[in-house]
């Protein structure tokens, strides 16, 4: 099955210079030389680029993003499955969630350049089209499908982890896992809502012994009520109980 993926790239053809370039940019990225150039190609060509050139539906990178986005699960999978032995599975599962979301893979992309390496249309270039973070994610992931095809699974492994070891700081993801609030942020932001906001709606009991009532709204409307010892604490039960309302 590897071996009938690999040959469906395969071409007697040779690459423009301008081609040639990027491919030496690519492996400067990727750490390793490169055995078939024009899988890569086709990981850095936007969809934008098929009229202008000619090529078929099947000829941009979304294929190779498809298979990129498995790979890459499995090899997420298993870092953090090694690097956190005592961490049960819901723990493991918030985690990966986290490494491989689209903003993280556009990070990832970001950080590498991919975004200067991307074959763009002429009718799209100037749009900003290479900052989008949801194209940089697909960019990602079809690097990492074009290096599973072209070089087999253990090299593909070896980038992503040097990729994680340099750009992914566990401390900061991991205090987040549980931060209610600042998932309900990231769920309305990438809903173009507006930030969500709290209010004290209530405080019970003696003054060392409180409990408070919050109110969180999202989109200036109240979405849901929480309580807590803390002030903090009932806004993050405020902010849980909105995010299983709006998901």
């Amino acid at each position: 099955m590897f071996d009938k993926l690999r040959s469906y790239f395969q071409t007697d053809e040779e690459l423009p210079p301008e081609q040639e370039e990027r491919i030496r940019k690519l492996e400067g990225i990727i750490g390793t030389s490169i055995d078939n150039p024009f899988i890569y190609i086709r990981a850095l060509r936007h969809r934008s680029t098929l009229v202008d050139d000619k090529f078929s539906s099947i000829d941009s990178y979304e294929r190779l993003e498809f298979l990129g986005d498995a790979v890459l699960d499995l090899i997420i999978t298993e870092i953090i499955f090694d690097l956190f032995p005592n961490k049960n599975e819901g723990f493991l599962t918030k985690l990966r969630a986290k490494l491989v979301k689209g903003d993280t893979l556009a990070m990832y992309a970001k950080n590498l350049e991919l975004n200067d390496l991307m074959l763009l249309g002429e009718r799209v270039r100037g749009q900003g089209i290479e900052q989008s973070k949801s194209v940089l994610s697909d960019l990602f992931e079809a690097l990492v499908g074009a290096l599973y095809l072209d070089l087999g699974y253990k090299p593909t492994s070896q980038f992503v982890r040097n990729v994680i070891q340099e750009l992914v700081d566990f401390d900061q993801i991991i205090n987040s896992l549980d931060n209610y609030k600042s998932m309900l942020l990231e769920f309305a932001q990438a809903k173009q809502m507006e930030i969500p906001t709290y209010a004290v709606i209530s405080e019970e009991g003696p003054g060392h012994d409180k409990t408070f009532g919050v109110e969180v709204y999202v989109d200036e409307k109240p979405i849901a009520q929480g309580k807590g010892k803390s002030k903090k604490e009932a806004e993050q039960h405020a902010a849980r109980k909105a995010l299983e309302i709006l998901q």
